[in-house]
């Protein structure tokens, strides 16, 4: 009775896997290259442009502070030997509170820079699932992997430009 048992158990399991084949073998699966299909965007461009302009001054000011630590080092050191003791102090504290003032407002606007660009890119990316939604609609597929996580995948079934395609008309 065991033997009869574990024989029917053994034929359930072989006709599952057997028609789960089967199943697998008419789906239409697809891939895309994130990566390459969000450098390509032309929302990026423009992102990228938007962020640098909202920051422009806060950028503009740190990189003055490092031109002013970078000019007051070099006279330090080119003018010591003809410095008064004196001269040397107020230099060292001048040196001292630019780099304070620098910690104080580079480190602060790299994190917003930061926030804003992550911030920026997952809107994109929403842009690129929202239009691989639409491409899988519209093709029939029944997945899309991304291309990158796939060691193969035959050229027709990469549908990087249809979803860039798709991308650039979304404004």
């Amino acid at each position: 009775m065991k033997v009869f048992t574990k024989s029917i158990v053994a034929a359930a399991m072989l006709a599952g896997a057997m028609s789960s084949f089967a199943a697998n073998a008419e789906q239409k699966i697809g891939a895309i290259n994130v990566q390459s299909v969000f450098q390509q965007m032309p929302q990026a461009a423009a992102i990228q442009q938007t962020i640098a302009d909202e920051f422009k001054d806060q950028t503009e000011e740190v990189s003055r502070l490092e031109k002013d630590i970078k000019y007051y080092m070099e006279k330090q050191q080119r003018d010591a030997a003809t410095m008064s003791d004196k001269e040397k102090k107020d230099l060292e504290q001048k040196l001292l509170d630019l780099r304070k003032d620098y910690t104080a407002k580079a480190q602060p606007l790299q994190q917003q820079i930061q926030r804003r660009v992550n911030e920026e890119r997952n809107k994109l990316l929403g842009l690129i699932k929202q239009s691989v939604d639409a491409v899988a609609a519209a093709e029939g597929y029944d997945m899309i992997l991304n291309a990158e996580a796939v060691a193969f995948i035959k050229p027709d079934h990469d549908v990087s430009d249809k979803v860039l395609e798709q991308v650039r008309k979304i404004k």
